[in-house]
């Protein structure tokens, strides 16, 4: 059983998840590998698959948030998450053989075989396993795996040094930007590394026609007169679950949201600035490449979005319960 100590109460619930870093190396976990639920260090792979040496997979992060007054996990947009992972596969020429409904249905399988009571990610990831060394996508073997590890916050939700990298975003024309490719990656760690190198938490890139694009692995909103603004699905992003989440609570409360696109010199005006995705959950930018955003400080719209979201998150909000399904029976 994997334990999450203490209980997320309304004066936590600004903290986002509890767990470990993500830069903390996991060996305890559960995975379901070809077929059967297992220990997640039996899982394993040859060090000659195609995969690993050229990339060629696709890959999901979904959350689960433990409840400790209802004892409970809740998967957050599970099937969409699913739906997604599908669609990544067919980009890669992989073919998945579960439904959207077995992939769920078998991650709730799997968070009941580790009796997890804390804060949980699960990665879903498909990849090409044949052992050959030819530059191709056909006539390859497909294998899949979904793995749980205990985690907490991907990155600090109360306010981040950002820089703008000198790493532009990978166009969608040159890999699918819309899907999430394993390969496709090295271009978010070259951005991400470079930002921490320089002092700062997280990069923000720029697309190839120079406008704003996304965080390295999240999507961005800057917050302007009282309106919401993030970059459109053609500006070379990630079709972000969060984000649409966040697109929701906005209109839903009455805020203004606009699809449209950013140039750099808007950061450095906005009134607020923020990332959102599965793993940064949303999380505030508070200065990007010296200059101070709005206060400094979390501002008044992030923040009242995401107490709204921490709480539906957990199973808390009555209004979205649609948005969660519980692990356990």
């Amino acid at each position: 059983m994997f334990s999450g100590g203490e209980n997320i109460n309304s004066e936590q619930v600004l903290a986002g998840a509890a767990g470990p870093s993500p830069t903390q190396e996991f060996d305890e976990g559960m995975a379901f590998f070809r077929g059967r639920i297992m220990p997640l260090a039996e899982a394993q792979v040859s060090v000659a698959t195609h995969a690993l040496h050229y990339g060629t997979g696709c890959f999901e992060g979904i959350r689960a948030y433990w409840n400790e007054e209802r004892q409970n996990l809740y998967l957050l947009k599970a099937a969409e998450h699913y739906e997604r992972f599908q669609d990544s596969c067919r980009m890669i020429r992989i073919t998945c053989p579960y439904t959207v409904e077995e992939l769920v249905e078998t991650t709730r399988a799997l968070l009941n075989a580790g009796g997890f009571r804390c804060d949980v990610y699960i990665r879903p990831v498909a990849f090409k396993a044949s052992r050959v060394i030819k530059l191709t996508l056909r006539e390859l073997r497909d294998d899949l795996a979904v793995y749980a590890v205990p985690l907490g916050n991907y990155i600090d939700v109360g306010g981040l040094r950002a820089m703008v990298s000198a790493w532009a975003r990978v166009s969608d024309n040159a890999i699918p930007a819309r899907s999430k490719l394993t390969g496709s990656y090295v271009n978010m760690a070259l951005a991400s590394d470079d930002a921490h190198e320089k002092g700062y938490d997280e990069a923000i890139l720029l697309g190839s026609d120079g406008h704003v694009s996304e965080g390295a692995g999240s999507n961005l909103f800057i917050a302007r007169r009282g309106t919401l603004i993030t970059p459109p699905v053609t500006a070379d992003i990630l079709e972000g679950i969060t984000r649409s989440i966040v697109m929701d609570l906005a209109k839903e409360n009455g805020i203004p949201v606009e699809e449209r696109l950013i140039d750099r010199t808007e950061l450095y005006v906005a009134d607020e600035v923020f990332l959102t995705g599965t793993g940064a959950q949303i999380a505030p930018v508070t200065e990007i490449d010296g200059r101070t955003v709005g206060s400094g400080r979390r501002g008044p719209l992030v923040e009242h979005l995401q107490e709204m979201f921490f709480r539906a998150v957990r199973g808390d909000d009555p209004a979205h319960q649609d948005w969660v399904m519980a692990a356990y029976d």
